[in-house]
């Protein structure tokens, strides 16, 4: 069932698959990535249980700038921190 990524990143799912996983408007779901670099999808319950093979997309490896996002310790006013680039000090 192939689908369209839209510039903003969203797919539709098929009516086959929502209708399966029971999906509804507000639904709130869960995304992982397995070892072999599959997506899964599976619709997020109260108290569900992800099993080790389908872990939740929290705990699938960062890349290295998102594991520092917004660790800067140092508070910058936008206008100083542009001329310091510039350098116009």
């Amino acid at each position: 069932m192939p689908t369209t990524l839209t510039v903003k990143g969203q797919v539709t799912i098929p009516k086959q698959i929502r209708d399966a996983l029971d999906l509804k408007p507000g639904c709130k779901l869960n995304f992982a990535v397995n070892d072999a670099g599959e997506v899964l999808l599976q619709k997020a319950e109260l108290g569900s249980k992800i099993s080790k093979n389908n872990p939740p997309l929290s705990s699938v490896k960062k890349d290295r700038f998102e594991l520092v996002r917004g660790r800067a310790d140092i508070q910058w006013r936008t206008q100083d921190l542009m001329s310091l680039l510039r350098g116009e000090h």
